[in-house]
């Protein structure tokens, strides 16, 4: 099975609990092999999670929340794009 990268997205943090079906844990680590932009949302992932972790308090600068979901959508939508060729 070919995963694609919004449904890699959907399963990051079952991944990262290790909570994925042996079947499903080997198709999207084949995934993350020839996917950059899934191995920097994995590698983002894990940051947060050990930065949360931390007791510390960090602030997110001013606009990153709305950055990170404009890009997500953007590449969501070029990955459709390429999926289904010009409008």
């Amino acid at each position: 099975m070919t995963l694609e990268c919004k449904h890699v997205w959907e399963h990051i943090s079952e991944y990262l609990d290790r909570q994925l079906d042996p079947k499903l844990l080997m198709d999207i680590e084949r995934h993350l092999e020839n996917c950059e932009v899934c191995s920097a949302i994995l590698d983002s992932t894990r940051n947060i999670l050990v930065l949360t972790a931390d007791e510390r308090t960090y602030e997110l600068p001013l606009g990153y929340s709305e950055r990170l979901h404009a890009r997500l959508e953007k590449v969501i939508r070029e990955q459709e794009q390429s999926e289904n060729g010009p409008a």
